[in-house]
């Protein structure tokens, strides 16, 4: 291993890298998800269950009812919003609480000022630390929350207890709350405790019972549940994407230790001679495999540490994806994922080396001996028959269904396509190569004629190659699909001309009924529509799915929607029609012309599934009804976003300075025009898909290492080969120019081979993996840009790495060479 420091060095970085993304991911996901979960556990304090609603509260008169119950010891009213900031994006967790209840359920919520009083007054607000922080403010100094379209004030009377610190949070009086915020006489939710010897689980059943639709009591780590399987698929497929470069590392090592093995093969052949017996020869090159394993799990635990910490700074906690906004957990070294992922490491490596470890072995110590019989090993891997049998069942089993809402056979599909391919490639090396026609010049034929000799060999180099290009393909046509299939998306939903919206963040900002005369009263609008997004609860296990009301003629919905299914008028005798968006269809198992009940204004109300539509931006799932009849249902006339068609000459300048003259509060409107949110939203995805984009570098750079390390193992095993050419006169250029040919054309080989099975898990990522995660449906796009760039970017470092091998190999005695053959 001294001796062959480079090889030893590309093998433990790929190990290093695969190990350190993903403890990486895995601490970071880790941390959020506790952070995230102990931040909903202050929330709840000591409370035995928790009952909650719409997103828009529910009846305030159902607390004395709950309170009263003689199995209650204490139940916590509380009003729970995201404030919108003005000027900021990310909302701010507002917390109304009666202080004299949440003082002995919830005591880390109940804040202590200079003055006792403070905690009862309308206009006072306590921060937490972390929310002090982000924000800038002390206690005393004021801040501006957006209502409505106006500005409401509120002095910052101190800061919660250390316990609240550790996320953004604000707590006022509940009456101030529901007051100040257009809550009166709503809850979002009570706390209660229960008395010593009661039965959590039958008091929660006959609780139930009593409770109006669409509000449900739960354990509090039901709630914790619920919130944290919404990012639970995006978890899992950040962590098996990083361990895609633990895989293809695994493969580098598999294929450089195949090398070595063969470059070795007379010296263990002649160990075998002196008394080494069979077990000891594969227990030395095991030893050396899960050395090199052990090496670099060690640095890539050490990497990966460093890299969660760089990550959580610069892309947050969610890694982009907006889960876990305004989380900072801690880091500390996750003892289990350091004993997981070092494990991994070694394991991976041993893995690797387990083959070419067995074959020499079980190599005939006197055929061994003989030069050329290195020609001969691996013959056994030009059998196609366990690759194509690894192929067929990875295509078989993409076909069954997720396993608790995880793609779990459609990541094992998507494996064995690899490892058939893997297997596959020494076969289709066998019979491509002789079919390629001889070139003319004798360094171009004599390179046509290597790879012939040797193509088991040449397969086995390109194993690493083969995996990176078909990670790299796949992952590049998923994220292009994602990306083309968004970007129609937002043509499809964005018709109107100007978009206005009450704020972008939060529930506190909306459009009252005067607002929304005065914009459709506008000069210069022809005609405007007004939406309405709540959030309801229509089971407990998962997260609240958003309810739209807009204005929307139903014979005109295939129109107005990007339908996957056709649509269905509801009968005359049957419920009013409602459209639901792919995911809650598959959450929910709702289908066209079947009956779905949504509780609105704390009655159940049926609804007559009328078609499935396409909808990239509400990841719970939507359901859509027609506004005017979810105003007569409701009594609910406020809005939430606007769109604007403008008539014939008017610009949306024009339209922009006539709303500044019409409201006051026009500054607190984002007005934008559909170009800019299509902008904004690819800007969003690509940020989201950030961490996927390094993930998939590294497969690449991992790839690259393979790819150098076999050329250049390949040309030290050959230094007598060259010798005797230079002897019978080669220049040093035409020796040169073969080795750049044999790269080429085995790269070019690799490359071919990689990008079919590519394409096949690019179609599994998006029609299995992609479907099952997030039940989002896309078309496929293929970015033949992108990969012809790839293939030509690997075809120049192949053809570099072979040519400067061949000068290091050249740069030997040439004589010394040959003599090590006699």
């Amino acid at each position: 291993m001294r001796q062959h420091k480079g090889r030893l060095l590309a093998s433990i970085i790929a190990i290093a890298l695969g190990v350190a993304l993903g403890y990486a991911v895995q601490l970071i996901n880790r941390a959020a998800a506790n952070e995230f979960a102990q931040a909903l556990y202050t929330l709840s304090g000591d409370a035995d269950l928790t009952v909650r609603g719409a997103r828009a509260g529910f009846d305030d008169g159902l607390y004395a009812s709950i309170a009263r119950l003689p199995e209650v010891a204490v139940a916590s009213p509380a009003i729970e919003v995201d404030a919108r900031l003005p000027g900021r994006e990310e909302p701010l967790r507002l917390l109304g609480l009666d202080m004299f209840r949440a003082g002995r359920l919830q005591p880390a919520l109940v804040g202590e000022g200079s003055d006792r009083l403070d905690t009862l007054r309308p206009d006072t607000v306590f921060l937490s630390r972390t929310a002090a922080r982000w924000l800038g403010l002390e206690p005393g100094s004021t801040l501006t929350i957006q209502v409505g379209l106006d500005d409401i004030d509120l002095r910052i009377a101190g800061v919660l207890a250390e316990e609240a610190a550790r996320q953004r949070l604000g707590v006022m009086d509940i009456a101030a709350a529901q007051w100040r915020l257009h809550r009166l006489g709503k809850l979002t939710r009570i706390d209660l405790r229960l008395r010593p010897g009661v039965d959590v689980v039958l008091f929660q059943q006959r609780l139930q019972q009593t409770l109006p639709p669409g509000v449900h009591a739960e354990r509090p780590q039901s709630t914790v549940e619920s919130n944290l399987r919404l990012s639970r698929a995006y978890r899992v497929n950040l962590n098996v994407l990083a361990l895609v470069a633990l895989f293809t590392g695994a493969l580098l090592v598999f294929s450089t230790q195949v090398l070595a093995v063969l470059r070795r093969r007379g010296e263990l052949a002649l160990l075998r001679v002196l008394g080494v017996t069979h077990t000891q020869i594969l227990r030395l090159l095991a030893m050396q495999s899960a050395l090199i394993g052990a090496i670099g799990a060690a640095l890539g635990v050490v990497v990966g540490q460093l890299l969660a910490g760089a990550a959580v700074s610069v892309v947050g906690a969610d890694l982009g994806a907006g889960f876990f906004s305004g989380v900072k957990p801690q880091l500390p070294v996750d003892w289990s994922g350091v004993a997981i992922f070092f494990a991994a490491g070694v394991l991976a490596a041993l893995a690797g080396g387990l083959l070419p470890a067995r074959e020499a072995a079980r190599a005939p110590p006197a055929a061994a001996l003989r030069a050329g019989d290195e020609q001969r090993a691996y013959q056994r891997m030009q059998s196609p028959r366990g690759g194509v049998l690894l192929l067929l069942a990875g295509v078989l089993i993409a076909q069954l269904p997720p396993v608790g809402g995880l793609p779990l056979f459609g990541y094992a599909s998507v494996a064995l396509l690899l490892l058939g391919t893997v297997l596959l490639v020494p076969w289709i090396c066998a019979r491509v190569l002789p079919l390629l026609p001889p070139p003319r010049a004798v360094p171009s034929a004599l390179a046509l004629a290597q790879l012939r000799a040797a193509s088991a060999q040449t397969g086995i180099g390109l194993a690493a190659v083969v995996a990176a290009v078909a990670l790299m393909a796949s992952m590049a046509i998923m994220v292009a699909s994602f990306r083309d299939s968004l970007d129609s998306w937002l043509h499809r939903v964005l018709p109107a001309d100007l978009y206005l919206r009450a704020g972008t963040s939060g529930d506190t900002a909306f459009l009252d009924v005067a607002a929304q005369r005065a914009i459709a009263g506008l000069p210069g609008v022809r005609r405007a529509e007004f939406l309405r997004a709540q959030q309801v609860l229509l089971d407990p296990s998962l997260p609240r799915v958003t309810l739209l009301a807009r204005d929307l003629d139903p014979a005109r919905a295939a129109a107005a929607l990007p339908l996957v299914t056709l649509a269905v008028q509801p009968g005359p005798d049957e419920p009013p029609a409602v459209w639901v968006t792919e995911t809650a269809a598959d959450l929910y198992a709702l289908r066209p012309g079947a009956s779905v009940e949504i509780p609105l204004a704390g009655r159940k109300t049926h609804f007559t599934v009328a078609g499935i539509w396409r909808d990239y931006a509400r990841q719970n799932g939507a359901l859509l009804i027609d506004r005017a009849l979810y105003i007569e249902l409701t009594g609910d006339r406020l809005a939430t976003d606007a769109g604007l068609w403008l008539a014939d000459g008017a610009t949306p300048g024009q339209v922009e300075a006539a709303l500044e003259n019409a409201l006051p509060q026009a500054g607190r409107i984002e007005v934008a025009q559909p170009g800019e949110i299509r902008q904004l939203s690819l800007s969003i995805f690509d940020r989201t898909f950030a961490v996927t984009y390094v993930l998939e570098g590294c497969a690449i750079v991992i790839g690259l290492f393979g790819l150098s390390t076999s050329v250049s193992a390949q040309v030290l095993a050959r230094r007598r080969e060259f010798g005797m050419l230079r002897h019978i006169g080669m220049t040093r250029r035409q020796v040169g120019t073969m080795l750049a040919v044999e790269g080429v054309l085995s790269s070019a080989l690799g490359l071919a081979v990689g990008f079919i099975p590519g394409w096949l898990i690019g179609l599994i990522l998006i029609h299995v993996v992609n479907r099952q995660s997030f039940h989002w449906s896309m078309e496929l796009h293929m970015p033949w840009g992108r990969l012809a760039l790839f293939a030509l970017t690997m075809l120049l470092l192949a053809t570099l790495t072979a040519a400067m091998s061949g000068r290091q190999a050249m740069g030997r005695d040439v004589v010394r060479a040959v003599k090590e053959d006699w």
